[in-house]
């Protein structure tokens, strides 16, 4: 594969979550980015390293500073240039930005802990999505108010005090960001209904509720727009160009677009160019660890998760459509023929496969495209089914992720016979199977 990546003249190189979610994940996507600089593959046509995102604009998300340590524009929130160029957009002194808030996996840390006591959450189903589930529920049943926006009601939200029907995107309208960059416009196909409401509206009203009404002063989402353009104005995700016109006319724009009338930036790094002071990227060095939890004779093997096609994340959604249940009606544990062989189980059998924080038991799925030192079983569901009561909480120092792709497990017929496959010792050369 590096051969072949090394001496093409052009390549495309997209990850996703298999490289991301460990406690090494910067350091493996860096390496992938060393790879593309190492050979040329920025700044021209059909090159480039790029991420696949988890989830419809997980990648404007960033651009419009939903994550705890952004502001808009990709700006860092800890920067005080950057803070004071977002004040003034919105009006308000630079010290009443908050500043770097938790990620995901802290914030639960801290609900647990007692730190935090209250919560509002935005289509957020920890329950099912975040490590070690039984460790997330302890956490939730702590809180002393929890308050949900969704749009269904999701096992996360059953433990809430408060939902506040909230709104799909097919039901709203604002801006989502490929992974190429393009700006893209969203528009509502129906209404909410009954006592739904749109997202941005209850959040306006709980604003005004907390005497900020004067900081939200929106009467439609493309006044919000307008200002996320504003706020963006300098960043590396520049949008002050854009408008909801030109993104409809034009069917989407490329970020950059520092100025009115620019035509937007298809390509990014053309000539050499990177987001630098003297313009020259950065090569950096990546050195071998290993995953935060590894085999030993107790837990000789490991697991990983992911997803499925016919799933979407947490499952709030796509559990409820009977043609996607029916394609992937349960979770499955995968695995090699070795390893089914070892503990005697055939495809559908039952197994249990167990952790160091919890225990599920599924049927198999006798595979020959996994190592047969590896099982893999998809986490889109809750309860005694969730693969996440699994995984556990380590997480990458830099990206704050959970490492969902490596935790040590054995895996045993259900009701006896455990699996004498040993990761330790497994041959993962040549022919697997």
């Amino acid at each position: 594969a590096a051969e072949l990546w090394g001496t093409s003249a052009t390549g495309m190189m997209l990850h996703a979550r298999g490289i991301e979610q460990h406690t090494k994940g910067v350091d493996n996507v860096l390496a992938a980015i060393n790879l593309g600089l190492a050979t040329g593959k920025f700044g021209k046509p059909g090159c480039g390293v790029s991420t696949i995102t988890g989830q419809g604009n997980g990648q404007g998300g960033r651009e419009h500073g939903h994550k705890c340590d952004q502001l808009p524009g990709n700006r860092d929130i800890t920067n005080p240039e950057h803070r004071a160029a977002v004040a003034k957009v919105w009006n308000c002194d630079e010290a009443d930005i908050p500043g770097k808030g938790l990620p995901a996996e802290e914030l639960i840390e801290a609900i647990h802990d007692g730190t935090i006591k209250g919560l509002l959450s935005i289509c957020f189903n920890p329950l099912v999505s975040a490590p070690d589930s039984n460790f997330t529920r302890e956490a939730l049943d702590k809180l002393e108010f929890y308050a949900v926006i969704d749009f269904f009601l999701s096992e996360s939200a059953h433990h809430a005090d408060i939902v506040l029907p909230g709104s799909l995107h097919e039901e709203d309208e604002g801006t989502s960001t490929s992974g190429e960059g393009r700006i893209i416009k969203i528009n509502a196909a129906v209404t909410p209904p009954g006592e739904a409401r749109l997202d941005w509206q209850i959040l306006l009203d709980i604003a005004e509720r907390l005497g900020k009404s004067e900081y939200f002063p929106y009467s439609n989402t493309e006044e919000i727009f307008d200002e996320l353009c504003r706020a963006s104005t300098g960043g590396t995700a520049d949008y002050t160009g854009a408008t909801w016109q030109r993104i409809e006319d034009e069917m989407g724009l490329f970020w950059p677009i520092p100025e009115a009338g620019h035509p937007g930036t298809p390509r990014l790094h053309e000539g050499g160019q990177f987001h630098f002071p003297d313009g020259r990227a950065r090569f950096h060095a990546v050195p071998y660890k290993l995953s935060a939890e590894v085999v030993d004779d107790d837990y000789p093997l490991l697991l990983t998760t992911g997803r499925v096609v016919s799933q979407y994340l947490s499952g709030t959604q796509t559990r409820r459509i009977a043609a996607l249940v029916a394609q992937y009606p349960e979770p499955l544990c995968e695995m090699h023929p070795r390893l089914a062989d070892s503990i005697g189980v055939a495809d559908g059998d039952l197994v249990t496969v167990t952790s160091r924080r919890g225990t599920i038991t599924l049927p198999a799925h006798v595979v020959n495209t996994i190592r047969p030192d590896t099982v893999f079983i998809p986490y889109h569901w809750p309860g005694d089914k969730a693969a996440n009561q699994l995984t556990n909480r380590a997480v990458d120092p830099l990206s704050k992720m959970p490492e969902f792709k490596v935790a040590a497990v054995r895996v045993e017929r259900a009701g006896g016979h455990t699996a004498t496959t040993d990761a330790r010792d497994m041959e993962l050369h040549g022919d697997q199977r």
